[in-house]
């Protein structure tokens, strides 16, 4: 029969005060963790699965909630708005992409390049993050301004006419895309140019001795580079522009003609103008299914092309 050789005192005791050390790591760590699941599980899934619900249902938060089934979703879809929404909302996103989603990497790269005062144009940049959206549209409803407006008054200079900015359904679309990549400007900025500044001098260097100018350094070290933050922010951007709302609610109203309803202002306007909760549910639905589509959709395609390669 084999003997059993215990272990000294010293070594047990130090084995099972290194035990309690890990488990009150951990337990530390499952406290943290616990907390955000928490707020995860109050602020975002609850909402998420209540809207879900919700768009099957007709009720005013006051009477019982009656199951409706589909009913909400034939009503939204018989609304004239609906289809004007939808349409918006993909040319917002789109016109953002053009606009808002080139103009922050170049000033990044810009910003990368100068010598001095980079701490102060950052600063420059960064400060319409900083206020309150809703600052932010008024600042410019007073700037497209019909008779003393800001941007009337510079066209005014160079003798070109007038425009009516947020009363006309050529300009009305445009002129929210430019609220929002001037108020969303510093964010994507500075997370260029953190990517930007990881990036290893040497293959700037040797692309200078090659004889690379900034376009060509630009295109073949950077692009490269920061290629996978230049895919996460397109994403996000995508997702953010197609739940465009304090734009078209503080501007324009929707209008002119509907020109510049968007699919979360319509979802506003049945809950709350409309009373038709069930309605704004539905919407919040159909917006959340096509988002997650397209999202998955997106990071398989990406995945796919970095597999490829």
């Amino acid at each position: 029969m084999a003997s059993t050789i215990a272990r000294p005192p010293v070594r047990r005791s130090l084995e099972q005060g290194a035990a309690r050390r890990a488990v009150g790591r951990n337990l530390t760590a499952y406290g943290f963790l616990c907390g955000a699941l928490i707020c995860f599980a109050f602020f975002s899934w609850y909402p998420m699965i209540r809207e879900i619900v919700l768009s099957f249902q007709q009720t005013n938060f006051v009477d019982p909630p009656q199951w409706v089934g589909l009913d909400n979703f034939r009503t939204v879809f018989a609304d004239p708005a609906f289809r004007s929404a939808w349409l918006n909302t993909a040319a917002f996103s789109g016109l953002a992409l053009v606009v808002g989603y080139v103009i922050p990497f170049v000033l990044a790269v810009v910003l990368n390049e100068l010598r001095h005062a980079k701490a102060y144009l950052r600063f420059v940049v960064y400060l319409p993050v900083m206020l309150p959206p809703a600052v932010g549209v008024l600042l410019f409803k007073w700037f497209y301004d019909p008779g003393a407006g800001l941007f009337n008054q510079i066209l005014d200079v160079f003798r070109i006419p007038p425009l009516a900015w947020l009363d006309s359904t050529s300009t009305a679309l445009i002129s929210l895309v430019i609220v929002s990549t001037w108020m969303n400007l510093g964010t994507g900025t500075l997370i260029y140019l953190a990517a930007l500044q990881s990036i290893p001098g040497d293959l700037y260097e040797s692309a200078e001795l090659d004889g690379a100018g900034l376009f060509r350094r630009v295109w073949h070290v950077t692009v490269p580079q920061t290629k996978l933050i230049l895919l996460v922010m397109l994403l996000l951007q995508i997702v953010a522009t197609m739940q465009v709302f304090i734009e078209p609610y503080l501007l324009t109203g929707g209008g002119p003609e509907n020109a510049t309803v968007t699919v979360a202002y319509l979802m506003y306007q049945y809950a709350f103008n409309f009373g038709d909760f069930g309605g704004g549910g539905a919407l919040g639905l159909m917006l959340m299914v096509v988002l997650i589509v397209f999202s998955a959709f997106y990071l398989r395609v990406s995945r796919d092309n970095e597999g490829g390669r």
